[in-house]
C-alpha cells in the first residue's frame, strides 16, 4: 500500500514537473505556496501556538537536535537520534462544563513525519507506558477528537515506568487542568524528558531511548500581571504517591540539564524572575496534595 502511494505521488510530480515546464506563468503561480509556507510556519504559525519563544536547543548536537512538530492545538521538538519528543507545548485553560468526552483510541498511530517510524509495537512488552506528553484528557476536552487523535501519534509518547504514569504523572495532568486554570487566565505548559549520559534503549525497541526522569514547567498569565512560574523534575523511579512540592525545581536546573532555553523573548529582568523561582504559594500547591 505505500509502495503504491509513493509511486502515485511521483506520478503526480512528473505531470506537475512537465505542466511547468510547458507553462511558465504557471509555475510562477505554482511557487508562491511553496515560498509563502514556511514563512508563516515560522513566523506565524509556530509562534502562536507557544509561550515567548519556540523552544531552543544547539542544532548541532544529536542529543539535543530537535525537528518541531506543529499539530492542530500542539506543538513539540522531536529527536529521531532518541525516539523521544525532547519538549511538548500546550495551552491550558478552564474546560467547559459542556465539553465532550471521546473514547479513547485502541492504539497509538506512528507519525509519517518521523524518521525512524517507531511504531505502537515497539513498546510491546518493554516493561514501560507509553507515557503522553501532551495529555489525552485535557487536549480532548479542550480541543476536540482530532486533536485528540494527535496526542495518540507516537511523536507524543515517551518510555515511563508504570507507577511514574499512572500515580504522580496522572494526578499532575489532572491538577494542571481542574485546579492551575482556575489561578490564572491562561496556562502555558512545557513538559520532556531529561537524559543522563547512560544511554539505555527499550529492550524491545534500539530506537528508543529510556528516560531518566520528566519535567514540566507551568507559566501563569493574567492580563496585568506579571507571568508566574512553577516546576517539576520527577524522576523515573518515583513510588507514584509522593507529595509533589517534593519535585519542586527552577526552570534554570530543567534548562542545565536538557540544554534547552526556555521563555527567551521575555523582558530579561522578568525571565531572571521566573527562572529562578520555586514559587508555590501562588499555585496553592499544598492544597492540592
Amino acid at each position: 500500500m505505500k509502495i503504491e502511494k509513493i509511486i502515485n505521488l511521483l506520478k503526480i510530480g512528473a505531470k506537475l514537473f512537465r505542466l511547468m515546464r510547458k507553462y511558465p506563468k504557471v509555475s510562477i503561480w505554482l511557487s508562491i505556496p511553496l515560498i509563502f509556507l514556511p514563512f508563516y510556519e515560522i513566523f506565524i504559525g509556530r509562534p502562536n501556538m507557544v509561550y515567548m519563544g519556540v523552544p531552543n536547543s544547539s542544532s548541532l548536537n544529536p542529543n539535543t537536535f530537535t525537528r518541531v512538530f506543529r499539530n492542530s492545538d500542539f506543538m513539540l521538538g522531536y529527536s529521531d537520534y532518541r525516539g523521544n519528543p525532547l519538549w511538548v507545548t500546550y495551552k491550558l485553560t478552564p474546560i467547559p462544563k459542556d465539553s465532550k468526552k471521546y473514547k479513547r483510541p485502541d492504539k497509538f498511530e506512528s507519525d509519517w513525519r518521523t524518521i525512524t517510524k517507531i511504531t505502537h509495537d515497539d513498546y510491546t512488552r518493554s516493561g514501560y507506558d507509553r507515557g503522553h506528553l501532551a495529555p489525552n484528557y485535557a487536549i480532548s476536552r479542550l480541543y476536540g477528537k482530532n486533536a485528540q487523535l494527535s496526542t495518540f501519534l507516537m511523536s507524543n509518547i515517551t518510555p515511563q515506568k508504570a507507577k511514574l504514569n499512572r500515580g504522580i504523572w496522572r494526578k499532575l495532568e489532572g491538577i494542571e487542568v481542574k485546579y492551575f486554570t482556575k489561578l490564572f487566565d491562561k496556562v502555558w505548559v512545557f513538559t520532556g524528558p531529561i537524559f543522563d549520559k547512560n544511554i539505555e534503549k527499550l529492550s524491545s525497541s534500539d530506537r528508543v531511548e529510556i528516560p531518566d526522569a520528566f519535567y514540566k514547567i507551568y507559566i501563569g498569565v493574567k492580563k496585568g500581571k506579571e507571568p508566574q512560574s512553577l516546576a517539576f523534575i520527577i524522576p523515573q523511579n518515583v513510588k507514584g504517591y509522593e507529595p509533589l512540592r517534593k519535585f519542586v525545581t527552577t526552570i534554570d536546573d530543567i534548562e542545565a540539564q536538557t540544554k534547552i532555553d526556555f521563555l527567551y523573548k521575555l523582558d530579561d529582568k522578568i525571565e531572571d524572575k521566573i527562572e529562578s523561582s520555586k514559587d508555590i504559594i501562588t499555585w496553592r500547591l499544598k492544597s492540592f496534595e
